[in-house]
């Protein structure tokens, strides 16, 4: 009986040994497994998804990419002032093509129009159109109407800008066209002063205002209040200057709207 149980022991001695010599040997794999692998229809090891990060970093943040872009701004500035240090006569086009380029406002009006017409609905980050009014103001982009009623005080050819119009005292003042305020501040020679781009690439100025009720960059409606008018000089009416500029020119209002 105790050899008997000397020889388990002496066993499980001998299996310890063995288990201590290879202790990441790990389990064995079952029966189909093994059998796969030897037909040749699984793989070896388990697949590994646990991928070490980019040594080059992010895709869209490369630096080859970064410094090329650096560079090229830089050589682009470098021509540009070596353009305007310039006087050759060859190269005074270039010059007033750039300064041209660079003062012209940006058609944002027009751009968006486009964008809506080619692709819906603007993105998240344009100004929204009043949905309620938006199919009406698209079968009128240029129906112009009087931004108040009004009378005219000096015509445009006294000034070549603008004409004066006299209303009622502390008087709205309209738009008179749909569009994107381009500018909503103080104007030399025109005070406070709204202006705003239509999708005809035309803009519509509303200055001496006493207030400004919109915003920059703001979509506004045919009709929509965007400042009020200023107290005429003997206080009892309000005046204020509207004048509409098609490119570069100002051209007189009364080609585009109707006055009594």
């Amino acid at each position: 009986m105790s050899s008997r149980a000397d020889e388990i022991r002496k066993k499980m001695a001998k299996k310890k040994r063995e288990m201590e010599r290879t202790p990441n040997r790990g389990h064995k794999p079952p029966m189909w497994m093994e059998e796969e692998q030897e037909n040749g229809y699984g793989y070896s090891t388990i697949p590994d998804y646990d991928h070490p990060p980019l040594k080059d970093g992010h895709p869209l943040f490369k630096k080859e990419v970064i410094i090329f872009k650096i560079l090229f701004s830089a050589c682009l500035f470098l021509a540009v002032a070596i353009l305007f240090r310039s006087e050759t006569p060859s190269l005074t086009s270039a010059k007033t093509f750039i300064v041209s380029t660079m003062e012209k406002d940006f058609q944002f009006a027009a751009v968006a129009d486009w964008y809506e017409d080619q692709f819906g609905k603007p993105l998240a980050l344009l100004p929204v159109k009043d949905d309620e009014n938006n199919e009406q103001t698209q079968q009128n982009l240029t129906d112009y109407a009087l931004p108040a009623s009004a009378k005219i005080v000096e015509d445009f050819d006294d000034n070549g800008q603008r004409m004066i119009l006299e209303t009622e005292k502390g008087a709205s003042v309209e738009a008179m066209s749909e569009g994107y305020v381009s500018f909503a501040g103080l104007k030399e020679d025109f005070g406070n002063t709204v202006v705003i781009q239509h999708p005809d690439r035309s803009e519509s100025w509303y200055g001496n205002l006493e207030s400004i009720d919109v915003k920059l960059s703001q979509y506004i409606n045919k009709g929509t209040a965007v400042g009020a008018a200023s107290a005429s000089e003997n206080g009892e009416k309000g005046s204020f200057y509207l004048a509409i500029k098609k490119g570069d020119d100002f051209i007189d209002p009364i080609q585009v709207i109707p006055f009594d």
